[in-house]
Protein backbone atom coordinates (compact mmCIF):
# COMPACT_ATOMS: atom_id res chain seq x y z
CA UNK A 1 0.00 0.00 0.00
CA UNK A 2 1.34 3.43 -0.90
CA UNK A 3 2.44 5.73 1.91
CA UNK A 4 0.47 8.95 2.28
CA UNK A 5 1.78 11.86 4.36
CA UNK A 6 0.06 14.98 5.67
CA UNK A 7 2.59 17.79 6.20
CA UNK A 8 1.48 20.46 8.68
CA UNK A 9 3.84 23.46 8.54
CA UNK A 10 3.30 27.21 8.18
CA UNK A 11 6.54 27.56 6.17
CA UNK A 12 5.58 27.30 2.48
CA UNK A 13 9.21 26.70 1.46
CA UNK A 14 9.50 23.66 3.74
CA UNK A 15 6.12 22.35 2.57
CA UNK A 16 7.01 22.67 -1.11
CA UNK A 17 10.46 21.10 -0.74
CA UNK A 18 9.15 18.12 1.23
CA UNK A 19 6.20 17.66 -1.09
CA UNK A 20 8.44 17.56 -4.16
CA UNK A 21 10.98 15.25 -2.51
CA UNK A 22 8.36 12.78 -1.28
CA UNK A 23 6.34 12.86 -4.51
CA UNK A 24 9.47 11.92 -6.47
CA UNK A 25 9.79 8.85 -4.28
CA UNK A 26 6.23 7.65 -4.76
CA UNK A 27 4.77 9.07 -1.55
CA UNK A 28 1.32 10.69 -1.66
CA UNK A 29 1.47 14.11 -0.02
CA UNK A 30 -1.08 16.66 1.16
CA UNK A 31 -0.34 19.80 3.15
CA UNK A 32 -1.87 22.03 5.80
CA UNK A 33 -0.56 25.39 6.99
CA UNK A 34 -2.03 25.54 10.52
CA UNK A 35 -2.28 23.05 13.37
CA UNK A 36 -5.71 24.32 14.36
CA UNK A 37 -7.30 22.63 11.35
CA UNK A 38 -5.59 19.27 11.87
CA UNK A 39 -8.42 17.42 13.61
CA UNK A 40 -10.95 18.57 11.00
CA UNK A 41 -8.66 17.55 8.13
CA UNK A 42 -8.27 14.08 9.63
CA UNK A 43 -12.04 13.66 9.60
CA UNK A 44 -11.86 14.04 5.82
CA UNK A 45 -8.53 12.42 5.07
CA UNK A 46 -6.66 9.55 6.73
CA UNK A 47 -3.00 9.66 5.73
CA UNK A 48 -0.53 6.99 6.80
CA UNK A 49 1.28 9.51 8.99
CA UNK A 50 1.33 13.20 9.96
CA UNK A 51 4.51 15.30 9.86
CA UNK A 52 3.77 18.15 12.25
CA UNK A 53 5.83 21.30 12.81
CA UNK A 54 5.91 22.61 16.38
CA UNK A 55 6.61 26.30 15.79
CA UNK A 56 3.44 27.65 14.15
CA UNK A 57 1.30 30.72 14.87
CA UNK A 58 -2.23 30.34 16.22
CA UNK A 59 -2.15 26.63 17.16
CA UNK A 60 1.36 25.24 17.57
CA UNK A 61 2.21 21.63 16.87
CA UNK A 62 2.41 20.50 20.50
CA UNK A 63 -1.04 21.86 21.29
CA UNK A 64 -2.48 20.33 18.10
CA UNK A 65 -0.93 16.97 18.99
CA UNK A 66 -2.24 17.06 22.57
CA UNK A 67 -5.74 17.86 21.30
CA UNK A 68 -5.48 15.01 18.79
CA UNK A 69 -4.42 12.46 21.39
CA UNK A 70 -7.04 13.72 23.87
CA UNK A 71 -9.72 12.98 21.27
CA UNK A 72 -8.52 9.38 21.08
CA UNK A 73 -6.87 9.64 17.67
CA UNK A 74 -3.72 7.51 17.56
CA UNK A 75 -2.56 8.28 14.03
CA UNK A 76 1.27 8.21 13.73
CA UNK A 77 2.89 11.66 14.13
CA UNK A 78 6.45 12.88 13.61
CA UNK A 79 7.24 16.30 15.08
CA UNK A 80 9.50 18.81 13.32
CA UNK A 81 11.06 21.68 15.23
CA UNK A 82 13.90 24.18 15.35
CA UNK A 83 14.22 23.50 19.08
CA UNK A 84 16.95 21.03 19.93
CA UNK A 85 16.96 20.80 23.73
CA UNK A 86 16.37 17.47 25.45
CA UNK A 87 13.43 18.95 27.38
CA UNK A 88 11.71 19.98 24.14
CA UNK A 89 12.17 16.50 22.72
CA UNK A 90 10.79 14.91 25.88
CA UNK A 91 7.79 17.26 25.80
CA UNK A 92 7.03 16.24 22.24
CA UNK A 93 7.27 12.52 22.98
CA UNK A 94 5.18 12.88 26.14
CA UNK A 95 2.52 14.69 24.10
CA UNK A 96 2.18 11.56 21.99
CA UNK A 97 4.63 11.94 19.11
CA UNK A 98 6.05 8.78 17.56
CA UNK A 99 9.30 10.50 16.62
CA UNK A 100 11.01 13.90 16.71
CA UNK A 101 13.26 15.52 14.09
CA UNK A 102 15.14 18.78 14.59
CA UNK A 103 15.49 21.37 11.82
CA UNK A 104 17.43 21.68 9.63
CA UNK A 105 17.31 18.07 8.47
CA UNK A 106 17.99 15.98 5.38
CA UNK A 107 14.68 14.95 3.72
CA UNK A 108 16.15 11.48 3.30
CA UNK A 109 16.30 11.16 7.08
CA UNK A 110 12.66 12.22 7.38
CA UNK A 111 11.63 9.57 4.84
CA UNK A 112 13.65 6.95 6.72
CA UNK A 113 11.97 7.93 9.98
CA UNK A 114 8.52 7.82 8.34
CA UNK A 115 9.19 4.29 7.11
CA UNK A 116 10.55 3.24 10.51
CA UNK A 117 7.52 4.59 12.40
CA UNK A 118 5.11 2.90 9.98
CA UNK A 119 6.92 -0.42 10.28
CA UNK A 120 6.81 -0.11 14.06
CA UNK A 121 3.13 0.77 14.01
CA UNK A 122 2.21 -1.74 11.28
CA UNK A 123 -0.01 -3.76 13.61
CA UNK A 124 -1.51 -0.78 15.43
CA UNK A 125 -4.48 0.65 13.48
CA UNK A 126 -5.33 4.35 13.57
CA UNK A 127 -8.79 5.44 14.70
CA UNK A 128 -11.44 3.73 12.56
CA UNK A 129 -14.15 5.58 10.76
CA UNK A 130 -17.19 6.22 12.98
CA UNK A 131 -19.36 4.24 10.56
CA UNK A 132 -18.14 1.38 8.39
CA UNK A 133 -20.60 2.09 5.56
CA UNK A 134 -23.09 4.72 4.44
CA UNK A 135 -25.71 4.61 1.69
CA UNK A 136 -25.34 6.66 -1.52
CA UNK A 137 -28.32 5.91 -3.74
CA UNK A 138 -27.99 2.31 -4.86
CA UNK A 139 -24.42 2.16 -3.50
CA UNK A 140 -22.89 1.78 -0.07
CA UNK A 141 -19.64 3.66 0.60
CA UNK A 142 -17.24 1.37 2.45
CA UNK A 143 -14.97 3.63 4.52
CA UNK A 144 -12.56 0.82 5.37
CA UNK A 145 -11.78 -0.24 1.79
CA UNK A 146 -12.58 3.18 0.27
CA UNK A 147 -14.83 1.60 -2.32
CA UNK A 148 -18.45 1.68 -3.46
CA UNK A 149 -20.46 -1.53 -3.08
CA UNK A 150 -23.44 -2.37 -5.29
CA UNK A 151 -24.60 -5.89 -4.51
CA UNK A 152 -21.72 -8.18 -5.45
CA UNK A 153 -19.93 -5.42 -7.38
CA UNK A 154 -17.21 -3.36 -5.72
CA UNK A 155 -15.88 -0.19 -7.33
CA UNK A 156 -12.51 1.01 -6.05
CA UNK A 157 -12.25 4.79 -5.68
CA UNK A 158 -9.23 6.99 -6.26
CA UNK A 159 -8.10 8.94 -3.21
CA UNK A 160 -9.44 12.15 -4.75
CA UNK A 161 -12.83 10.56 -5.52
CA UNK A 162 -13.13 9.12 -2.02
CA UNK A 163 -12.18 12.46 -0.39
CA UNK A 164 -14.68 14.41 -2.50
CA UNK A 165 -17.51 11.94 -1.87
CA UNK A 166 -16.74 11.92 1.85
CA UNK A 167 -16.99 15.72 1.98
CA UNK A 168 -20.38 15.59 0.30
CA UNK A 169 -21.62 12.80 2.58
CA UNK A 170 -20.67 14.79 5.68
CA UNK A 171 -22.69 17.77 4.43
CA UNK A 172 -25.87 16.33 2.83
CA UNK A 173 -28.55 18.72 1.52
CA UNK A 174 -26.28 21.72 2.12
CA UNK A 175 -24.98 24.02 -0.59
CA UNK A 176 -21.18 23.91 -0.61
CA UNK A 177 -19.35 26.62 -2.52
CA UNK A 178 -16.55 25.71 -4.89
CA UNK A 179 -14.08 27.58 -2.70
CA UNK A 180 -15.14 25.66 0.41
CA UNK A 181 -14.91 22.30 -1.36
CA UNK A 182 -11.46 23.24 -2.65
CA UNK A 183 -10.29 24.21 0.85
CA UNK A 184 -11.61 20.97 2.37
CA UNK A 185 -9.94 18.92 -0.36
CA UNK A 186 -6.68 20.76 -0.81
CA UNK A 187 -6.14 23.15 2.05
CA UNK A 188 -2.90 24.91 1.21
CA UNK A 189 -1.90 22.41 -1.45
CA UNK A 190 -3.00 24.37 -4.52
CA UNK A 191 -4.29 27.88 -5.12
CA UNK A 192 -7.99 28.02 -5.94
CA UNK A 193 -8.96 27.99 -9.62
CA UNK A 194 -12.60 28.56 -10.52
CA UNK A 195 -12.76 25.57 -12.89
CA UNK A 196 -10.45 23.37 -10.82
CA UNK A 197 -13.31 21.17 -9.55
CA UNK A 198 -14.84 20.45 -12.94
CA UNK A 199 -12.87 17.25 -13.58
CA UNK A 200 -13.19 15.77 -10.04
CA UNK A 201 -16.95 16.44 -10.03
CA UNK A 202 -17.30 14.94 -13.51
CA UNK A 203 -15.39 11.81 -12.46
CA UNK A 204 -17.50 11.35 -9.35
CA UNK A 205 -20.74 11.80 -11.28
CA UNK A 206 -19.66 9.16 -13.82
CA UNK A 207 -19.38 6.68 -10.95
CA UNK A 208 -22.43 7.35 -8.78
CA UNK A 209 -24.99 8.84 -11.17
CA UNK A 210 -27.27 6.78 -13.38
CA UNK A 211 -27.16 9.66 -15.88
CA UNK A 212 -24.09 11.87 -15.32
CA UNK A 213 -25.45 14.48 -17.75
CA UNK A 214 -28.54 14.82 -15.53
CA UNK A 215 -27.10 14.35 -12.02
CA UNK A 216 -29.41 13.72 -9.09
CA UNK A 217 -26.92 13.06 -6.28
CA UNK A 218 -24.35 15.81 -6.95
CA UNK A 219 -26.46 18.72 -8.14
CA UNK A 220 -25.21 22.09 -9.34
CA UNK A 221 -26.75 25.14 -7.67
CA UNK A 222 -26.18 27.92 -10.16
CA UNK A 223 -24.05 30.73 -8.80
CA UNK A 224 -23.62 29.00 -5.42
CA UNK A 225 -21.85 25.66 -5.78
CA UNK A 226 -23.04 22.08 -5.32
CA UNK A 227 -25.47 20.19 -3.12
CA UNK A 228 -25.34 16.49 -2.33
CA UNK A 229 -28.58 14.46 -2.21
CA UNK A 230 -27.73 10.94 -0.96
CA UNK A 231 -31.28 9.58 -1.21
CA UNK A 232 -32.94 10.64 -4.45
CA UNK A 233 -36.10 8.77 -3.45
CA UNK A 234 -36.32 10.65 -0.16
CA UNK A 235 -36.20 14.36 0.60
CA UNK A 236 -35.87 16.63 -2.39
CA UNK A 237 -33.61 19.67 -2.46
CA UNK A 238 -35.06 23.06 -3.25
CA UNK A 239 -32.39 25.71 -3.96
CA UNK A 240 -34.95 28.46 -3.27
CA UNK A 241 -34.78 27.72 0.46
CA UNK A 242 -31.07 26.92 0.68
Amino acid sequence: MAISVLIVDDDSVVRDLLRQFLHERGVQVSVLHDGGALAHRLELERPSIVVLDIMMPNTDGLRALRMLRASGDDIPVILLTGRTSVNDKIAGLQAGADDYLAKPFDPRELLARIETVLRRRANVPSRPEPCARERVGRFELDFVTRSLVDGDERIALRDSEFALLKIFMKHPYKVLSRVLIHDLLRGDDLSFRDRGLDVPIWRLRRIIEDDPSNPRHVQTVRGQGYVFVPDIDGAAFDSRVA
